[in-house]
């Protein structure tokens, strides 16, 4: 089955979306209410409305953490074992995210394939935008 992958370039610098990705409240503000702590082997859970098949709660460990630039978790919950990871690479002053969900095995993982597809895109491509904005940064201009 394939892979989850979304790829958006954030007019914002990478120091500042490493943060929004390896900081609790901000994680908790773009994604999901978490424990979550920026500690390789940390186990920690997200927790979200819960939904036919699904009770809310996503069990993660942290499986590699190489700051600024990439964050691997696991994904437990909903019947899927998964692996998410984040890749932060500097694009002038902005900084081009990679987000891989990976490891989405037989006939029970298409649908929460499918939805996490459509949750990830909006979450990459408008709510971690947002809350980066709301941070007080103003986005770099292209060409700058």
């Amino acid at each position: 089955m394939r892979d989850i992958v979304i790829e958006q370039t954030l007019p914002f610098p990478r120091d500042m979306v490493w943060e929004a990705l390896t900081d609790s409240d901000q994680l908790a503000a773009w994604l999901m209410p978490n424990d979550f702590r920026p500690e390789v082997g940390h186990s920690f859970t997200f927790q979200t409305k819960p939904a036919p098949g699904f009770d809310g709660i996503v069990q993660s460990t942290v499986k590699v953490l190489e700051a600024p630039s990439r964050l691997v978790l696991t994904w437990k919950g909903g019947g899927i074992d998964t692996i998410v990871s984040f890749e932060l690479e500097d694009i002038g002053h902005a900084t081009h995210l990679r987000l891989t969900h990976a490891g989405f095995k037989g006939l029970s993982a298409i649908m929460p394939r499918l939805v996490l597809g459509s949750g990830w895109k909006s979450l990459v491509r408008k709510k971690l935008p947002e809350l980066l904005a709301s941070r007080g940064s103003q986005p770099v201009k292209a060409g700058q």
